[in-house]
Order: C-alpha cells, then structure tokens, then sequence
C-alpha cells in the first residue's frame, strides 16, 4: 500500500527523452556550424548567387559576413537565437533552426551591407536556398 502510481509518469519521461534528443541535435548542428563555417559560406553565397536571390559588388566579403554568423550563432544564447528567428518560426514545419536564423539574418540584417545591391524573393524562397545548403549538418 505505500506505493503510488502517478499516471503521468511515462509522459514526463517521454517529454524529457524528446528534449534531451533536440537538445543533443541542436548543439550538434552549432558544432557542424562553427566547424565548416567557411565551405558552408562558400556554398551558401554561391547558391543564393544562382537562385538570383542577392545581388552583390563583392561576393568574397558576403562569404566572410555569412561564416562569421555561422561561427557566431555557435556562442549565442537560446533565446537570442529564438528571439531572432520568432517572425519565421512557422515558416515550413520541423525547420532546421540555423537555416531560420541565416535566413532572418538574410532579410532583416544583410540587406543592409554595404555590398548587398539587393535581395530577391520571399522568406520561404530564401529559407528554402539556404535550407538546400544547411540541410548538410542537420542529424538523420
């Protein structure tokens, strides 16, 4: 009789399992990020450039913004990160959170560089290059 059962048990454990998991994925990915910041910025660029998505005088200068975010977003706090990508959060289920970020990045902050002629396309058309990139150091 001294033992009591609590019905929610197994679905606190499960939720636990399941936070434990994203975590792990999340600081993978930030790992994957800061490691190959310069090929994933090489390519990036390069695929933003061919979907006509930037227009740049200087493709060698939106290479090193792009790998100092990806080095950068390595460092940041959570909520930094969520609060950056908060407007586009809903943008395609299951996102790659980094990708959201370059992506909020792209819109809200690069447009301003100095060598940004211009920006093309909406936020699912940028997410969607720069997922096409990322997707890489997302786990299986």
């Amino acid at each position: 009789m001294g033992y009591s059962s609590n019905p929610y048990r197994a679905d606190a454990k499960a939720s636990n399992s399941i936070d434990r998991k994203r975590e792990q994925e999340r600081r993978y990915m930030m790992q994957a990020a800061f490691k190959n910041c310069d090929d994933l910025a090489i390519r990036l660029v390069q695929r933003l450039l061919d979907k006509h998505i930037i227009e740049t005088s200087s493709i060698d200068s939106i290479r090193e913004v792009l790998a100092h975010q990806l080095k950068k977003i390595a460092d940041m706090d959570e909520h930094d990160v969520n609060f950056k990508i908060a407007p586009i959060r809903q943008l395609v289920p299951n996102p790659n959170f980094i990708s959201l970020y370059i992506t909020q990045y792209i819109i809200e902050d690069l447009i301003d560089h100095r060598d940004i002629e211009d920006i093309f396309g909406d936020e699912s058309e940028i997410y969607l290059a720069v997922d096409s990139i990322l997707n890489v150091i997302r786990p299986q």
